[in-house]
């Protein structure tokens, strides 16, 4: 398969999570790589939820091997982190359930194993600002990726595509908080997982060609319904054991805003820089 289009593109951006939780239950969840540009050089990180690294045993991060700048596809490397919960830097909001990792580490870490990684960055210039918020409708297509339930393509290492719409307008924050509302399928495992909104028209917010989706959030909770006319949002959990018996999920995700990843990776490199 040759990496020849955004959506080919999309499928690199996700690593998978898998762990080992404190009550000795499996799960797994979703992680992506963003690009960040400062004034001191591109740094790369990986992004996921704050409530897939806490209480977790151990875990580990499922990367697709590269030859020769290219992909491998099938060939799984998966680099397992000492003190899981302990290396990842947490959003200095508790509120905000986003937690990153930098890249280059791992990177490190994988090369001294004679592997050379393969993924994709999301860029973070792909954040739409207050002004293209604003311009976007109270229905867009959304588009997110990852690994709903646990289900993947083990054989070739392939995340899932899934799509929705928005269900709550994004010039808005969903209940005062910098989220929002999706309508679509958000199962376990699909925590973490990106958010894009698909633009048909590549200019229509000042964007260069070639760009043709906005990257909107992160996935991190999911409505249920317990009883007649009572709903919560739980995060979504790692696996279906979170789950409370008896209980429907409704097909409404919380999306975290995106522009929360750019503050957690400022707030890294702030204090990096210190």
């Amino acid at each position: 398969m040759e990496i020849n289009s955004t959506t080919k593109r999309l499928l690199f951006n996700t690593i998978r999570v898998d762990t080992v939780l404190d009550d000795g239950s499996e799960g797994s969840g979703t992680a992506f790589v963003v690009s960040h540009a400062n004034a001191h050089g591109t740094h790369t990180f990986i992004v996921t939820n704050r409530h897939l690294v806490d209480g977790v045993r151990r875990g580990g991060l499922v990367f697709t091997q590269k030859r020769h700048g290219r992909p491998l596809l099938g060939q799984r490397f998966q680099l397992n982190i000492d003190d899981f919960p302990q290396a990842w830097y947490l959003h200095p909001d508790p509120a905000v359930d986003l937690a990153i990792i930098p890249m280059r580490p791992l990177e490190q870490a994988a090369n001294q194993q004679g592997v050379e990684l393969y993924y994709q960055v999301i860029d973070t210039r792909l954040v739409p600002n207050e002004e293209a918020t604003r311009a976007l409708d109270a229905l867009e297509e959304v588009l997110f990726v990852g690994y709903p339930s646990g289900v993947w393509d083990q054989v070739n290492l392939m995340p899932i595509l899934r799509r929705g719409t928005t269900a709550t307008p994004m010039a808005l924050d969903f209940e005062g908080r910098a989220e929002f509302l999706i309508d679509a399928a958000v199962y376990p495992g699909s925590s973490g997982s990106p958010v894009f909104v698909y633009l048909p028209d590549v200019h229509r917010f000042g964007q260069s060609a070639g760009r043709h989706f906005l990257f909107v959030g992160v996935v991190a909770a999911v409505f249920f319904r317990e009883e007649a006319n009572h709903l919560v949002s739980l995060p979504v959990p790692a696996n279906n054991h979170g789950l409370v018996m008896g209980s429907e999920m409704i097909d409404l995700g919380l999306v975290i805003k995106s522009k929360a990843v750019v503050e957690v990776v400022e707030h890294y490199l702030r204090q990096w820089a210190q």
